[in-house]
């Protein structure tokens, strides 16, 4: 299976790459925590939206106990003081996130039922350091949105309790 992962990787990266993004594979998820804690400078601000990839693989914690200035929406008492840390992590210095899927020729795909992590992987934050498992990767862009909309937008949905979603009709 790394072998699998380790030619699939080559392939992705080599097309994100030729989109402009850097790109590199890991192993596994210390080494995936690693490179990304090596792109965030101590001291610097540092935001995420709702990742299950990145809690799942540690980075949020080894954050949550670095150095660093953190935003962090799910330490909010109210949703109006939520939707304001939201905000606030538009203008962080490193934004965390993962994607909903990727084509084998470097299309990122993400749906986002509020629009924070899109809005900061587009504009915003000074860097943008994104996890993404291989589980993830799909063979066209077309793959990817299908992906998105009937597996990771569903669990989603259904993990931040968004009734009102066109996922759950």
């Amino acid at each position: 299976m790394k072998a699998r992962n380790r030619l699939l990787a080559s392939k992705v990266i080599k097309n994100l790459q030729s989109r402009k993004f850097e790109a590199y594979y890991c192993d596994n998820a210390i080494e995936a925590v690693e490179k990304a804690l090596s792109f965030i400078p101590e001291h610097s601000s540092v935001s995420w939206g709702g990742s299950v990839t990145l809690e799942e693989i540690g980075l949020l914690n080894r954050v949550r106990q670095g150095s660093y200035m953190i935003t962090d929406r799910d330490e909010a008492q109210t949703m109006e003081e939520r939707y304001d840390l939201m905000r606030q992590s538009l203008l962080c210095d490193t934004y965390l996130t993962s994607f909903n899927a990727v084509s084998e020729d470097g299309i990122l795909v993400n749906i986002d039922s509020v629009g924070n992590r899109t809005a900061a992987i587009t504009f915003g934050p000074k860097s943008v350091v994104a996890i993404v498992g291989m589980n993830k990767v799909c063979k066209t862009a077309e793959d990817a949105v299908i992906r998105a909309r009937t597996y990771a937008a569903p669990i989603n949905v259904y993990r931040c309790s968004c009734s009102s979603s066109p996922f759950l009709h």
